[in-house]
């Protein structure tokens, strides 16, 4: 694949791979860049295991603000991509405008929503994100000697807050007196890549009595997770696993297969089934990782715990609140 540059108006440049075929899959990463080592870079591996697999090749486009957002979803259709695979929910309004012009290209949105009856040819996919942050909440406190435990949140948004109020019960549910800190880095989707603030934000918490932070903020949870390192404190990673940018400090990482939803898609291609997809705890879309850099953190007692309210959630004896239904949570205020 040979890399080129397109200039798209006035909205500045994109960075656009190209490959041979005329109709490769296309992959659109949110804000934050490629390797954010978090999101975006899980909806990369995905895109690399299926292209290992299949010796195919797929274009992709990191975007560098906003106003590409329609530009990049136009580009890549014209070019006979299909499916375009996009993620996060700032391209849900842009898949909606442009997938009415290209019925018979298959778009796909990761953590957005696109009503499904008015744009058929849209694949919606979501995460029980709630579910994961409760079973890393329930470590958290587990791990926790001061009894406060904490939160960093990229932009303020639902999506986000629902991290959080998962991460909340899950902490109350092991100790119902455990102080819990809730903080957002920002409004604009600048919140996701801002490193320094997340390092503030980790600081501040840690003046409160935080002894582990989980960071849901993209780019900025790197601060996070560094500042936590520095500070002789714990953090929990997430989207990928991030155990090993701080073996011996990142508690563990709550997972959201964002890889598996990308190769899922790239794998069916033009033929994609574009019934709305929820992926939780009993279809694997979620979890949390161990391994090698995090198992002198987290004894078997802590891991059995937490394994047993993975089952009951599983098997629907245990419902954790989801924020998004009604933007409350029974074990936080935001």
């Amino acid at each position: 694949m040979t890399m080129m540059k397109h200039l798209l108006g006035a909205a500045g440049v994109l960075a656009l791979t190209v490959g041979a075929a005329a109709a490769e899959p296309a992959l659109i990463y949110d804000l934050g860049g490629k390797f954010d080592k978090s999101f975006n870079e899980a909806a990369f591996n995905g895109a690399e295991r299926w292209a290992k697999e299949t010796g195919g090749s797929y274009k992709e486009i990191e975007m560098q603000n906003e106003a590409q957002r329609e530009q990049a979803l136009r580009r890549l259709a014209e070019a006979g991509s299909n499916p375009i695979v996009t993620t996060g929910f700032g391209m849900s309004d842009p898949i909606a405008t442009v997938s009415k012009d290209f019925p018979d290209t298959k778009f796909v949105t990761i953590d957005g929503w696109v009503d499904p009856a008015e744009h058929p040819n849209v694949l919606t996919v979501g995460f029980a994100e709630h579910e994961g942050s409760y079973l890393v909440g329930m470590m958290a406190a587990l791990a926790s000697k001061t009894g406060t435990v904490s939160f960093v949140g990229g932009m303020d948004i639902p999506l986000i807050r629902n991290f959080a109020c998962g991460y909340a019960q899950g902490a109350v549910a092991v100790n119902p007196d455990i102080k819990f800190i809730s903080n957002m880095t920002g409004t604009t989707p600048a919140a996701w890549n801002d490193p320094v603030k997340g390092s503030e934000l980790a600081k501040a918490q840690k003046s409160q009595g935080s002894d582990v932070i989980f960071a849901a903020a993209g780019g900025t949870g790197l601060g996070v997770l560094q500042a936590a390192a520095d500070e002789g404190i714990m953090s929990i990673g997430v989207d990928s696993n991030q155990n090993h940018l701080h073996p011996g400090s990142v508690l563990t990482s709550m997972l959201k297969r964002v890889d598996v939803a990308v190769y899922n898609a790239m794998m069916q291609g033009a033929e994609l089934d574009t019934t709305t997809q929820a992926l939780n705890l009993a279809s694997d879309g979620v979890g949390y990782a161990m391994d090698e850099n995090n198992a002198e953190l987290v004894t078997a007692e802590m891991q059995a715990a937490v394994d047993a309210a993975a089952e009951q959630i599983k098997s629907g004896a245990l419902v954790v609140h989801d924020y998004r239904t009604d933007d409350t949570c029974p074990a936080a205020t935001f």
